[in-house]
């Protein structure tokens, strides 16, 4: 599937009538169908997803569970006419600034036996499927979902174990369902996004979006280690009331790689924007102080400095990170606000979700819980020109949570405050409903160098399956760019560390390292770094596969950044082609890995006399960063 292809217009959409005696539908360019269906000996409500004559996820189990209802076997099904649904609409941050998007769909009433309605809403888009449950009269309180899909042995995927407090797990490569042994027990509960290869060079990529006040959140569940993942609510009753209630969307993201990597299918279903006035919501570098300094948001000489650097280097940003309550050395906390501020530099500033304590957690506490506290810290942060804030340490997935996360942004959005969320859940469509937030973390990325040894052996194979993952589905504070050490080191090459602040989309990109680190980089990476954009009017993917290389295009006006990685520990050279750019100069500048892993090479040259076809040489966990002006 091509960005061409989309371009296409489409013929009015009817309900088709397949030959297992239920529903179909297609999407637009008739790339992807679904066909619903009743299981025989049961008469469950299956559906299986395909691309053509390849099947993506073959009898996928539907069902509800309510403390008064049950719609699971022996339902009746009824499908409603087709429409035709086209989202258009512009983002602030993330892979791209104009979405231009259409859809059939379609939404069936499922009867149980006592004649209650369930009904089942299908939406088919050219890269992917999304469906959701809605109980037309409310049923008082949900008790289970009975959404199944069956990944077959021998299919490879990419999960991570559920880890509701943060999503900091790996990605690890399995052709089953396996346990995995992750913080000390052995577990079969898998955290969205999952990806999986049903054949050679067809992918899905299984999450879910537009999270409301009252919905909680899901993960996967695997009994027995087989092949069935159930879906499992983060809690076991939901309160849904009697009035109409609709789920948050099951999506999946399906074709091929490239599909996947651009979709912008999780904002596609979400809420449109609730703010009138996007134009305060500025992306852009912070210079960072955790990952160098770990405790030195407490001092403000050190604070200043990483200040002096955002200056220096042109980024707008600095964040002062946990414990700045505390803060000593010659300022408090409201002095640094205002050295940013005489900077030029437009200070961010830290706080802890008072939700979810681990051993030793940062101050300050209890700042943002209850309304009338938030609505007074957020009046001070405007009246010390703060920029926004970062949001730490939340507890998990259940409606509370949500709700907390919802009402943070909704009331940031009234003060004009920027919104990033750490230790929390991974995106789901909010970036589109609420602009001012910027990005989340929900990754293991790069201060666990801080934390654990774990990741310096791992990192490049994990760099380079995230692409495919975790950050397909919104923005992704990774803090890429250590071009030095912290307590453990890192053993990938500059020119891979360069690359990920490209690769990796993050409407809010936080430079970790130090301030002595990047005076030390050539002159050419700190002009590049002084100018990164951070939000993309186009992204694409230009060649890789999980776990072994990505590649990938992004566009800021008629700039296009190209940012490839190695992910394994030998050599090999990236190749791809720039084809599918358009509105692109003639000339390029590559940051390419040097004769040692902490040196680059950097080279100008002209794209006229290349073709469309390039080549870059990388090291054993190398990379490149290729900026075409």
């Amino acid at each position: 599937m091509t960005m061409f292809r989309k371009l296409f217009s489409f013929a009015a959409a009817a309900v088709l009538v397949c030959s297992c005696g239920g529903y179909g539908l297609k999407s637009p360019d008739g790339s992807l169908d679904v066909a619903i269906f009743r299981d025989k000996v049961k008469g469950q409500v299956m559906f299986r997803l395909s691309a053509g004559e390849r099947i993506v996820l073959d009898s996928v189990k539907l069902g509800l569970g309510t403390d008064a209802c049950v719609w699971d076997e022996g339902l009746e099904m009824k499908a409603g006419p087709v429409s035709q649904v086209h989202e258009v609409y512009d983002m602030v941050s993330g892979k791209r600034s104009h979405i231009d998007k259409y859809a059939n769909e379609m939404t069936l009433s499922l009867l149980n036996a006592d004649n209650e309605e369930l009904q089942l809403r299908f939406r088919l888009f050219d890269d992917g499927l999304a469906f959701q449950y809605i109980l037309p009269h409310g049923a008082g309180v949900l008790t289970w979902e009975g959404t199944e899909y069956l990944i077959p042995v021998g299919v490879n995927r990419w999960m991570q174990n559920y880890e509701p407090g943060g999503y900091e797990a790996f990605y690890p490569k399995a052709t089953d369902g396996s346990k995995v042994s992750w913080k000390q027990r052995e577990r079969t509960d898998w955290g969205y996004p999952a990806l999986v290869e049903p054949s050679e060079g067809l992918f899905a990529l299984v999450t879910e979006a537009n999270m409301r006040k009252g919905h909680c959140g899901s993960y996967l569940l695997n009994d027995n280690a087989g092949p069935h993942y159930r879906v499992m609510l983060a809690e076991d009753s939901l309160a849904v009331g009697q009035e109409r209630w609709e789920s948050p969307w099951r999506v999946i993201i399906a074709g091929e790689l490239s599909d996947i990597v651009e979709s912008t299918l999780v904002t596609d279903v979400s809420d449109p924007s609730q703010l009138d006035d996007t134009s305060w919501i500025q992306p852009g570098p912070v210079s960072w102080i955790y990952w160098a300094n770990n405790h030195g948001s407490n001092d403000f000489r050190i604070v200043t400095e990483y200040m002096d650097l955002a200056a220096e280097m042109g980024w707008p940003y600095d964040l002062i990170d946990a414990e700045w309550d505390v803060m000593g050395n010659g300022g408090k906390v409201e002095d640094a606000l205002a050295y940013a501020v005489s900077k030029g530099v437009k200070p961010m500033i830290w706080y802890n979700s008072s939700t979810g304590w681990i051993n030793g957690a940062p101050t300050p506490y209890y700042r943002l819980n209850a309304p009338e506290d938030r609505e007074k810290e957020y009046s001070w942060l405007n009246s010390q020109g703060v920029a926004g804030i970062k949001v730490d340490f939340f507890a998990g997935d259940r409606s509370g949570d949500m709700d907390y996360y919802i009402d943070l942004m909704s009331d940031a959005a009234r003060h004009r405050l920027m919104i990033n969320f750490h230790g929390a859940t991974i995106p789901r469509g909010w970036q589109r409903t609420w602009p001012n937030l910027m990005t989340m973390e929900a990754v293991y990325g790069a201060e666990w160098y801080n934390n654990m040894p774990v990741l310096t052996s791992r990192a490049a194979v994990h760099n380079a399956t995230l692409p495919y993952t975790r950050n397909v589905i919104g923005s992704m504070d990774y803090t890429p760019g250590t071009f030095s050490d912290s307590q453990h080191p890192h053993i990938t090459t500059h020119g891979h560390e360069l690359a990920l602040t490209v690769l990796f989309e993050s409407s809010l990109q936080h430079m970790p390292d130090s301030p002595q680190t990047y005076r030390s980089l050539p002159d050419e990476v700190r002009a590049v770094l002084s100018t990164l954009p951070t939000a993309w009017d186009d992204s694409i993917l230009l060649g890789g596969y999980p776990g072994e290389s990505a590649v990938i295009a992004r566009r800021k006006g008629k700039s296009w950044y190209i940012a490839g990685i190695n992910g394994l520990d030998e050599a090999r050279t990236l190749t791809f082609s720039i084809s599918r750019l358009y509105e692109y100069g003639n000339v390029a500048r590559l940051f390419a890995d040097g004769e040692t892993d902490r040196c680059f090479e950097i080279s100008d040259f002209d794209l006229n006399g290349t073709g469309p076809d390039i080549s870059v040489s990388c090291r054993a966990r190398g990379g490149f960063l290729m900026v075409i002006r």
